[in-house]
């Protein structure tokens, strides 16, 4: 079943790890798409903004990303840059340690889980792993990001995935929309908009 358009805008209510909400707003950007969204949250005590632009080409690869972030830390800015073939710079310098991601994850975000899904485009039943360019919410940290998407059955318009995270031992189903933004991420958000 192929996605749909993306909407002009969407929304979720984080929930249980954190207290807060992300608003997106999404455009076209000559033949791929354009990001931009914030989050504002208190997670253990601690309360954080992030506010984000992340561009990507036609086949749904993260190109660049700049975060900007605020806490109890400071204020931080993080620029990311990809190859579109797994290279990536940060704030300028090389990091190889990201060699082979395709895909930027923010912490702060439930909205880029939408990027491997629409990448990817599984059959039900299938498998991939989809490590990233992993980027914390309070200090705006990058990290590799091991992760493992597994297509299952839909149920009615809404794709379904097992999603793994080793790094965190964090396993969930994720329910998506008809335009691969998810709906339920249990445990983090749930679509409000």
């Amino acid at each position: 079943m192929p996605f749909h358009d993306l909407p002009v805008t969407a929304g979720w209510r984080h929930v249980d790890a954190r207290e807060g909400f992300e608003s997106v707003f999404f455009r076209r950007l000559g033949s791929g798409h354009l990001i931009d969204g914030h989050t504002a949250a208190v997670e253990e005590g601690e309360v954080w903004t992030v506010r984000y632009s992340i561009e990507l080409d036609e086949r749904w690869f993260t190109r660049s990303a700049r975060v900007w972030g605020r806490s109890a830390t400071g204020e931080h800015e993080r620029f990311l840059d990809a190859d579109g073939a797994g290279g990536w710079t940060v704030d300028g310098r090389p990091a190889p340690e990201l060699d082979g991601c395709l895909d930027v994850d923010l912490e702060s975000s439930a909205c880029t889980n939408l990027m491997p899904v629409r990448r990817l485009r599984l059959a039900v039943g299938a498998s991939a792993q989809a490590p990233a360019a992993y980027v914390r919410a309070l200090d705006l940290a990058v990290d590799r990001l091991e992760q493992d998407y597994t297509r299952v059955d839909d149920d009615g318009p809404h794709q379904r995935y097992d999603y793994r995270s080793p790094a965190f031992a964090f396993e969930c189903r994720l329910v998506y929309d008809e335009s691969g933004l998810v709906l339920d991420y249990p445990g983090i958000a749930v679509r409000a908009h």
